[in-house]
Order: C-alpha cells, then structure tokens, then sequence
C-alpha cells in the first residue's frame, strides 16, 4: 500500500485516482502528525510526502518516520514545488528520502518512479522472508543435532554431510550479499526462484485466462520480459562475484577457448551472418572457465551490436610482446616474450570515445535498453577477469565504424598481489 500526505485536500483526491488507476492500493493523510500515526498501525511499501505542510513539514516527518524501527526502511519520494537547490536536496537526503518529484507533476515521471521503488520494496522484503527462513532451518538443524546419538551411524553421517553443505551455502550466501551491496537495490541469487514464478504462472494466465484479452496479454507479456531482464541482471552479477574466488592458473590453449565460444555463439553468428577471422593464439598460463568468459562476452558484444543490414565481421588478431605495454615491440621469437597482446576488431556501431571511461563500469550503458539487450556487467566482467590475471585492457571506438578491444595478457601465471580478486 502507498500512503500519500499532503495537507490540500484536492492534491490528494487527484494523485490518489491516479494511482489507482494503476492497480496501487492507497492510503492518505492530511498532516504529518496523521500520517505519523498512520504508520505506527500499517506497514506501507512507498510513501509520497509532500514538503511544504503546516505544523510539520515533510523534512520533520521524514525524520520521525526514519525513528520507527517498523518504517525505517520505507522509501519516501518528496513532492515539492521549490528549487531543488544542493542545500534543499540534502537536507532532503539527510532526513531520509530517496528522490524528489516537483510540482506541477508529470504523471509519466511519477508513474515510473513509483512503480520502480514499489518493486524494489517488495522484493527487499521477499529477500528477509527468504533469510528468515534460512535461519529457521538453521536453528532447526541446530536443535536436531542434540539428538543425532539416538540415531544410527547412517542417518548421522547423512545428518552431519547436511548440516555441513548447509552451513557452507550459508558461507557463500554471504559473501556473495557483502559483495552485492553496493549496487544499489539488487538482491542476491535467492530472487530467481520467485521471478521464475512469475514467469511461469503470468505465462500460465496468458495462455488458459486471457486469450480474448489483447491489453491484458500486452501487460502480462511486460510482466514476463521485465522478471527475464531481471534474472538475467541477477545471474550476471553472480558471476562478476565468482571473479573473486582464488583462481586456479593452468596452462592453456587460447585457440581451444576460442572454438568452444565460437560453438556455443554458432546459432547467433547464424543469424546474424557474422565473419569471424581469427589469427592463431598463443598458449597462457590463466584460468578457462574466466577466459571463456572473456572471449564470450567480447564476442557476443560484437555481434549484438551490429549496425542494421550489415553483417558483423570480427577479427582476432595476436602478437607477442616483451614488456607489458600497449606501445611494446612485438616480437617474433617466444623465448623473448613475457607476453601477449589480442585485439579483437569489429564492424558494429561503435562508440564514441568520450565514454571510455564508463564502458568497463559495472551497470553502465551507452545504448537504450530498448534498442540493444543488457544488463551493462558484461565488459566489467571482462575488466575483472583481465585484472585477476595480472594484464591490461583497453578500447577504441568510432560512432557507426566499429570497435577494437586490445588485451594483454603474461604467458605465465600473474604473481599474487594485493589486488588480485579485489572488487
């Protein structure tokens, strides 16, 4: 439920129909001392403040709100009609909202961010149901273990290796959250399972309820795409945060890495009636899981972001160096080289090079969702995986020429260093 307060009475009749007309269920208060007793009583997934109220102002109810153990968490959006200067959005930030919608409002804006903070609440609050049923498991098997000595020598082994694998998934569980923090509102690998839910029965509805129903199928179908998007968000960011486990270096053939990607892009470089050209790669000392990965998430890139009716054409090119620098001599004799560098060229759209600086960024996108599909983790994947293994990336692009990934790698493992497998 969202509680709205305002002290006009006509601002909350029309912001109240309006969202009703999008399926919220809503809530109103007059005055922050009422909206204060409100939440004392229910539990609500949004709050919209309006700044400008007598008596007590939406600043002063914010920061009452965010004493309440029950509501401290509760996103409130700020509606207000004066400037957003820095000291009215700090000021606003420090009393405990998260974002500002002016007056005269723009329903569009406002629809949006409602939907998007409503969302985020809901699966936050999924999230603790999920970890509080962990933990209940937990004490339960704590609590059984006290009378595993009644049981036979079997049913404590099973009971034992249980608790064990119990206790180690607790341990990942929470290394992966610690690392998930600090991107903001995404939830840890446990979401999945109700998204597929989603999914599945939202497809289920389609099918058998809503066939006659264009508009609802329309929604539903927004429904399915938008829980895909996610898990696709939420199975990326598990394995930028693999990247951190201590690697297991082994000597390996790039040209053997690069025909298993190639195989498993086949129906996309199908479809897309790409030209791979790839020169023969040398042998490293790194990891093959990571540097599928590499390989696949370069690759695919390129392919994606192809310009419309020209087929992609990639090439692979290596060399070897002595000296770990982009600007470094090749050389021709493997004995002298400590290195080697693979660019890999394509004929896609390109970027401009002003946004170099943003591409290896985790969640940064330079091309509308919309048009091109991605999460934005795939080249800081990359960046990671170049930066676990001791080497150095970099980028060049041209709006609508294409784009050059150069990577150098050593031939041998990379000594450990403070900054291996740091975030």
């Amino acid at each position: 439920m969202i509680l709205i307060v305002d002290d006009l009475r006509e601002n909350i009749l029309s912001l109240k129909r309006f969202l009703e007309l999008h399926q919220f269920r809503v809530d109103t208060a007059a005055s922050g001392e009422e909206a204060l007793k409100k939440i004392l009583n229910t539990t609500y997934a949004l709050i919209i403040l309006d700044v400008q109220m007598p008596d007590m102002d939406g600043f002063e109810v914010a920061e009452a709100i965010a004493g309440y153990s029950k509501a401290k968490d509760t996103p409130i959006i700020f509606l207000t009609a004066v400037s957003l200067d820095k000291r009215f959005v700090t000021k606003g930030y420090a009393s405990g909202g998260i974002d500002y919608v002016t007056k005269p409002l723009d329903p569009d804006i406002l629809l949006l961010k409602v939907k998007t903070f409503y969302r985020l609440y809901e699966q936050k609050k999924e999230l603790k149901d999920i970890q509080q049923q962990l933990r209940r498991e937990i004490d339960t098997r704590i609590h059984a273990e006290k009378d595993l000595s009644e049981l036979n020598a079997l049913l404590e082994q099973k009971v034992q290796e249980r608790t064990e694998e119990l206790r180690r998934s607790n341990e990942q569980l929470e290394k992966k959250n610690s690392e998930l923090q600090q991107f903001a509102y995404v939830s840890s690998h446990d979401l999945k399972e109700p998204l597929r839910k989603i999914q599945i029965f939202s497809d289920l509805i389609k099918q058998r309820y809503l066939k006659d129903n264009p508009d609802a199928v329309g929604y539903l179908h927004k429904i399915i795409s938008a829980s895909g998007r996610m898990t696709t968000l939420i199975n990326d960011i598990l394995e930028y945060s693999k990247l951190s486990f201590q690697p297991d270096f082994r000597e390996l053939d790039l040209n053997l890495v690069l025909g298993d990607v190639l195989t498993d892009l086949d129906l996309l470089i199908q479809e897309k009636g790409a030209t791979i050209r790839a020169e023969t790669l040398p042998r490293v000392r790194s990891v093959s899981t990571q540097m599928q990965q590499l390989f696949q998430n370069i690759l695919s890139n390129a392919i994606k972001f192809s310009k419309p009716g020209i087929p992609p054409v990639i090439c692979i090119e290596s060399a070897l160096l002595a000296e770990k620098s982009f600007d470094a001599p090749v050389v021709t004799d493997e004995k002298d080289a400590d290195y080697c560098r693979i660019t890999i060229r394509d004929n896609g759209i390109g970027f401009n090079e002003k946004y170099l600086d943003k591409i290896f960024t985790i969640f940064q996108r330079l091309h509308p969702l919309e048009k091109y599909e991605g999460t934005g983790i795939g080249l800081a994947i990359v960046k990671k995986i170049v930066d676990n293994h001791g080497g150095l990336i970099n980028a060049h692009g041209v709006p609508d020429k294409g784009s050059a990934f150069t990577i150098i790698l050593p031939l041998r493992e990379p000594p450990v260093t403070a900054e291996t497998n740091v975030l």
